[in-house]
C-alpha cells in the first residue's frame, strides 16, 4: 500500500518528536511545579543520561531548538579548553613609539591588546608600574591603542535590553580593560549617619559627586532609597548619587559602564599614570604598533582554565565574548569576529562527529535572543566533554550546587548539596540549566533543562525538582 507523502512527513515528525526507547516523561513533581508556574510542557525541553549509558533516562522535546541563555557558555568554554589548551594565556604589550632619554619618551606610548578576558585594574596597574620601574616618567605624545587583534565592528550596548550602562552589556574589545566598568562602593557609617561613596577607578573624563546618608532599619532593597543619575556622551560622563541607604547593609557595590572603550582606557591610564608620578602630554588615538616601535613591557593573563572558571562560575558575559572571539583570532590567524569564531566552533564539532544542525551562534555567551541549541545536543556536548582530556577543567568551572557561583543559594539544605556541578542561564523569558549530577548510588548523570516561556522566571522549583529527582536515582514515576 502506498502512503501519501503528507502522511509520511507527519509520521516522520512524530518519530523525531518521540522520546527514545527507555526514556520517560518528566517526573510528577516537576510537572506539578511547571503547572503551578503556568508553563506548558511544550515550552520545556529536558534530557537526562548516565555518562556510562548509551540511552537517555529521560527525554522531553529533546530535539527542539531552544534559547539556552548562559548555558551556551558551556559550548564556548569547552571548545576553548580543547582548541586553545588549558594553559593558554593572553598578553597586553606596551611599546615606545620614539626615543627615551632621561625618563622622557619623545613620542607615543602604544598599548596593544590581544583580547585578554580579564585585564583587571590591578593587572593594568602592574603593567604601568613596570614602565615606571624602567625609568619612564614623561610621555611627550599620545596613548595609541592597538585594538586590531579583534576586527572593528559597530556595537550597540543598549540593543539587548535598552540598558546601555549596565556592565553586563559591555561589548568585546581587543584592549578591554577592567570590563570597561566603574565600581561605585557605598560605605555606610551608622554613627555618623553618612555614606561614603568611592568610585574605582575614577578615570579622567568622569565627573562624580555623592550625597548619601545612612538610615536605620533592615537592609532590604538597598538601592530603593538612592537616586542615581548618569550622563554620558562616550568621551566624558557624569555620575551622581543622592538619598539614603540602611547602614545595616554594610558595604555595597554598583557597577556602571559610562565611557566609550578607548576613552575609558585612556582615562584609567591617565589616572594611574599620574598617581604613580608620571605625566602624558597628549590624548589618545587608535592605531597599530609601528615596525620600529620598541617593546617595553608585557602583561600576561591568568591561564585559560582559570578564566573559564570565572566565566562559568559567575556567568560572566563579557569574558565569554572575549573568549569566543579569541577562538577565531587564534585558530584562523585573522582579526577575531563572530563569523570566524562560529566557523571554528562548527569545525571543531564536526571533528568530534557532533552534528548540531539547529545550532545558532551569535556571541557565544548566551546573552542573546538569537542563539539556539537543543537539550539533546547540549547533553551530547556534555557527554563528549566527560570523556575529554579537559573534563576536570570544565567540570571544576561549573557552579557547585549550594556552594558557589550562580548555584550558591539553591538547594542549600537538600541532600543534593555539593553533589552536582550545574551551569545556569536566565533571560527574561528563559530559564536553563545544564551540567552533571552525582546521584546517591554514585552514578554520574548529565542533566539539561531549557524553559522558553514568558513565565519562565517562576520555574526554579521545577528545575530544582528535576535535579533532586536525578540525584535520588531517577526512578521511574509510579502511575
Amino acid at each position: 500500500m502506498r502512503i501519501h507523502p503528507f502522511i509520511s512527513c507527519v509520521l516522520l515528525l512524530l518519530l523525531l518528536a518521540a522520546p527514545p526507547a527507555g526514556a520517560q516523561a518528566l517526573p510528577s513533581a516537576v510537572e506539578l511545579a511547571l503547572k503551578r508556574a503556568h508553563v506548558p510542557l511544550a515550552a520545556v525541553s529536558a534530557y537526562v543520561q548516565d555518562v556510562d549509558e548509551a540511552k537517555p533516562l529521560l527525554a522531553l522535546n529533546a530535539a527542539q531548538p531552544m534559547n539556552p541563555a548562559s548555558t551556551m557558555k558551556l559550548l564556548t568554554t569547552y571548545a576553548a579548553l580543547e582548541l586553545l589548551g588549558p594553559t593558554h594565556t593572553w598578553k597586553t604589550e606596551a611599546y615606545a613609539g620614539g626615543n627615551i632619554e632621561g625618563g622622557v619618551l619623545q613620542g607615543d606610548l602604544i598599548l596593544k591588546g590581544y583580547g585578554d578576558p580579564k585585564l583587571t585594574l590591578e593587572k593594568f596597574w602592574l603593567l604601568l608600574r613596570r614602565l615606571r620601574a624602567l625609568g619612564l616618567r614623561e610621555i611627550h605624545g599620545n596613548l595609541v591603542e592597538d585594538r586590531s587583534y579583534f576586527e572593528p565592528f559597530a556595537y550597540d550596548p543598549g540593543k539587548f535590553d535598552a540598558e546601555p550602562l549596565r556592565a553586563y552589556n559591555v561589548g568585546p574589545d581587543a584592549l578591554l580593560l577592567n570590563f570597561k566598568a566603574v565600581r561605585f562602593q557605598f560605605v555606610p557609617d551608622a554613627a555618623a549617619k553618612s555614606v561614603t561613596v568611592i568610585a574605582e577607578p575614577r578615570p579622567a573624563g568622569l565627573a562624580f559627586s555623592a550625597a548619601v546618608s545612612a538610615s536605620d532599619g533592615p537592609c532590604g532593597d538597598w538601592r530603593a532609597g538612592i537616586k542615581a543619575e548618569f550622563e554620558s556622551n562616550g568621551a566624558s560622563a557624569k555620575a551622581s548619587f543622592s538619598g539614603s541607604m540602611p547602614a545595616s547593609c554594610g558595604e555595597r557595590y554598583w557597577n556602571a559602564s559610562l565611557l566609550a572603550q578607548p576613552d575609558y582606557v585612556y582615562g584609567v591610564f591617565k589616572q594611574l599614570w599620574q598617581e604613580s608620578g608620571g605625566t602624558i602630554s597628549g590624548g589618545w588615538r587608535d592605531g597599530t604598533v609601528p615596525a620600529d616601535a620598541r617593546l617595553l613591557a608585557t602583561g600576561v593573563s591568568e591561564s585559560n582554565a582559570e578564566l573559564v572558571r570565572d566565566i562559568n562560575k559567575f556567568s560572566n558575559n563579557v569574558m565569554a565574548r572575549q573568549l569566543y572571539l579569541t577562538l577565531g583570532a587564534e585558530l584562523l590567524k585573522l582579526p577575531g569576529n563572530s563569523g570566524r569564531s562560529a566557523e571554528v566552533v562548527r569545525g571543531w564539532l564536526a571533528q568530534k562527529n557532533l552534528d548540531f544542525p539547529e545550532l545558532v551562534l551569535e556571541n557565544g555567551s548566551g546573552l542573546s535572543r538569537e542563539e539556539r541549541i537543543s537539550a539533546g545536543h547540549m547533553a551530547q556536548l556534555l557527554l563528549a566533554a566527560w570523556h575529554s582530556a579537559v573534563m576536570p577543567e570544565l567540570m571544576s568551572s561549573l557552579p557547585l550546587v549550594a556552594y558557589d557561583g550562580t548555584m550558591r543559594r539553591r538547594l542549600r539544605f537538600e541532600s543534593i548539596a555539593g553533589q552536582a556541578h550545574i551551569k545556569t542561564g536566565s533571560l527574561g523569558d528563559v530559564r536553563a540549566l545544564a551540567g552533571y549530577v552525582l546521584d546517591r548510588q554514585g552514578h554520574r548523570r548529565v542533566v539539561v533543562m531549557f524553559i522558553n516561556h514568558p513565565d519562565a522566571a517562576a520555574c526554579q522549583p521545577a528545575q530544582d525538582a528535576l535535579l533532586e529527582w536525578v540525584y535520588a536515582g531517577g526512578e521511574r514515576r509510579r502511575r
